[in-house]
């Protein structure tokens, strides 16, 4: 069985006023074509540009791992030169892949071919991380710490994006203390048998492009595949409802800290605990 999921509204280049109206203000899911057409970045970026323009830079490559098993947090599984990791990424498919890295502060050249879009709300400018990944790699689903709200554009090939609503977060098996969700769904082939919860959910669903933007309002849960080899750039702004906002930052100063002391002090008999618990508060919540 497959969830039965919602296609995501695509529309062309629109206005802040249209943006702020029937999207931010009901935290409605949106990919916008076109939005981008006038960013040079659009016409330039590939996988052959930046290995000329960023071959030489080191970067951190990770694995399919779930987060929750990295020793330290965000440590990677090992460095290469860019211009190595792209040809890995052309040869084939590959798990490994590149998150929260910001390449324009190696290469600040890159910020004059992007635009800040306009669309209402004030974007975070020290944070343009770019994310890739190889083919079939995938980003188990998870909710950005800080609850933000998220622009992704994406370039070079095709990625697929499946988004969970927030009021729906509490059957998708989360892990305490956490942001991913358990590390044995696979959200391509849910077990409705293993993970009965998930049958109550309805994900949103979209396949994005080369010069393509999908809009993440803040809290909103995300599983990520790509398809072909491909990398996109992330823009953010702070989560605009007040409860959002506060959970975010009591994510980042005590929920984090805690949970990786827990980590660090009991291991993986912590993690065993948090996967447990994810089952057994999920399914209570069927009764």
């Amino acid at each position: 069985m497959a969830f039965n999921y919602i296609e995501i509204d695509r529309v062309e280049k629109l206005t802040k006023e249209v943006f702020i109206d029937n999207y931010y203000n009901l935290q409605k899911p949106l990919v916008i074509t076109n939005q981008v057409d006038d960013w040079p970045a659009v016409h330039k970026w590939s996988f052959k540009f930046l290995k000329e323009i960023a071959g030489d830079k080191i970067v951190p490559l990770y694995n399919s791992g779930i987060a929750e098993c990295i020793p330290k947090l965000n440590e990677p599984d090992l460095t290469l030169p860019m211009s190595q990791y792209i040809e890995i990424l052309q040869r084939g498919p590959t798990d490994l892949r590149i998150f929260l890295y910001n390449l324009m502060k190696d290469v600040p050249d890159l910020k004059t071919d992007i635009r800040w879009p306009e669309l209402g709300i004030k974007l975070i400018k020290t944070l343009p991380f770019i994310f890739f990944g190889g083919q079939g790699t995938k980003v188990y689903m998870q909710y950005d710490i800080d609850l933000s709200n998220i622009f992704d554009i994406h370039f070079e090939g095709k990625k697929q994006c499946i988004l969970v609503a927030p009021n729906e977060a509490q059957y998708i098996y989360r892990l305490p203390y956490s942001w991913i969700c358990h590390e044995n769904i696979d959200f391509d082939n849910p077990d409705f048998e293993k993970f009965p919860a998930l049958e109550m959910i309805t994900p949103y669903i979209t396949n994005l492009e080369h010069g393509e933007m999908l809009y993440i309002p803040e809290g909103w849960w995300y599983y990520m595949k790509y398809t072909t080899p491909g990398f996109s750039l992330r823009l953010k702004a702070l989560a605009g409802r007040p409860k959002n906002l506060l959970k975010g930052i009591r994510n980042m100063t005590i929920m984090q800290y805690y949970d990786n002391w827990m980590r660090q002090y009991k291991g993986q008999a912590w993690l065993n605990y948090k996967n447990r618990e994810s089952i057994r508060r999920t399914n209570a919540t069927l009764k």
